[in-house]
């Protein structure tokens, strides 16, 4: 198994795609940290891995909180026997015109998404650098991190950043082992999205800007998270995967 003894840390980790990485880690040998600012979500989620025969714990996590990122990685740590993978998943989004766009809203977007970021990977990558081991970093981007979407700058600019910094934390971590990369999802069906779904239009609308022809699954954004994670891909650090079924690749005229 790819993550056999290895120690997985999940930011938001509670629902969607953060679910799925835990739940598939766990299926591929990982001891898995779940991290999520609903802690009763968290448990649920650990509680899936145990009874499926993997090793989870909850864990609560705020991660637009330095406090609250440092005693998460410290407390996985403990629980874990060590640190291998972590993933961030944690993010919001907004849909509002700029000018439409209150400073709080865009300040809560860009704290979670970017900051939420930043702060486990650094206090991550710390505790790595100190202990002498290297490990993999996974950031969730977006196809917006790319490109941009009518309502949403406070969502654009904020994965934008996510690209930026995992190229930067790649460049920085490389010479200590610390490999950084990030997926950049098209539009995937979790409970931050569903309400697009009850919409007919929407939904036909989201099956055209993808060239498959459909929206994706968590377990499939999980998935490729897990491939960049993976040991045996210790070539690829700064590397933003597109995995958005051919959304970028061209526009239907």
């Amino acid at each position: 198994m790819r993550f056999q003894n290895q120690a997985v840390l999940v930011t938001g980790g509670g629902s969607g795609i953060g679910q799925q990485v835990g739940l598939l880690a766990a299926q591929e040998g990982a001891r898995v940290a779940i991290g999520d600012r609903d802690l009763a979500n968290a448990e649920r989620t650990a509680e899936m891995i145990r009874a499926a025969g993997g090793e989870a714990t909850a864990l609560a996590l705020d991660v637009a909180d330095p406090r609250s990122v440092t005693d998460f990685v410290a407390a996985a740590d403990a629980a874990l026997g060590g640190l291998d993978v972590l993933v961030n998943s944690a993010g919001v989004r907004e849909i509002q015109p700029v000018l439409d766009l209150s400073f709080e809203e865009w300040n809560r977007v860009l704290q979670i998404n970017l900051s939420g970021t930043f702060l486990p990977s650094q206090a991550f990558a710390r505790r790595l650098v100190a202990a002498g081991r290297g490990g993999s970093i996974v950031n969730l981007a977006s196809t917006l991190g790319l490109m941009a979407a009518p309502s949403r700058a406070a969502y654009v600019a904020s994965k934008h950043g996510v690209v930026g910094l995992t190229k930067q934390m790649a460049m920085e971590f490389g010479p200590q082992g610390i490999r950084v990369n990030a997926v950049a999802p098209g539009v995937v069906r979790t409970p931050l999205t569903e309400r697009y779904f009850q919409d007919p239009e929407m939904a036909e609308t989201i099956r055209g800007i993808h060239a498959v022809g459909r929206w994706a699954e968590p377990a499939e954004i999980a998935t490729a998270i897990l491939f960049l994670a993976d040991r045996q891909n210790g070539f690829i650090t700064g590397s933003i995967l597109p995995v958005d079924g051919g959304w970028t690749t061209g526009k239907k005229m």
